[in-house]
């Protein structure tokens, strides 16, 4: 199975910039399909971004288009998060996650996850 550990987060001013990386091990990332989600204290965890295996299509939540960035490079088993004009309400932890199925929304459909990075931003 597919080991994933992310990497970036940290406490940032609103308006600044990030990029969130997912490094894979264990299996080839490119046999994935991989997820972006984020989880506040005290609410679920939503999704963010979503990218295809092979590049072909993303997704992002409606209420952070337009500002996030989801990418990644198979030859480095690399997937990445860009997150620009940040706001406090980006605060929270961001995980990243793969799935063999077709490319997802929803938590469930995720069979592996990282342990998360944190992104806090103050005003």
């Amino acid at each position: 199975q597919v080991q994933l550990v992310e990497s970036g987060g940290g406490l940032l001013q609103a308006g600044g910039s990030l990029s969130l990386s997912c490094a894979a091990s264990g299996r080839t990332l490119s046999n994935y399909h991989m997820g972006w989600f984020r989880q506040a204290p005290g609410k679920d965890r939503e999704f963010v971004a979503a990218i295809t295996r092979s590049v072909i299509s993303t997704a992002c939540a409606d209420s952070v288009k337009g500002r996030f960035t989801v990418s990644r490079d198979n030859a480095k088993n690399t997937a990445y998060l860009q997150i620009r004009s940040l706001k406090p309400e980006d605060t929270a932890v961001y995980y990243c996650a793969a799935t063999f199925r077709s490319i997802a929304t929803t938590v469930e459909a995720y069979n592996y996850w990282g342990q998360g990075t944190q992104v806090t931003v103050s005003s």
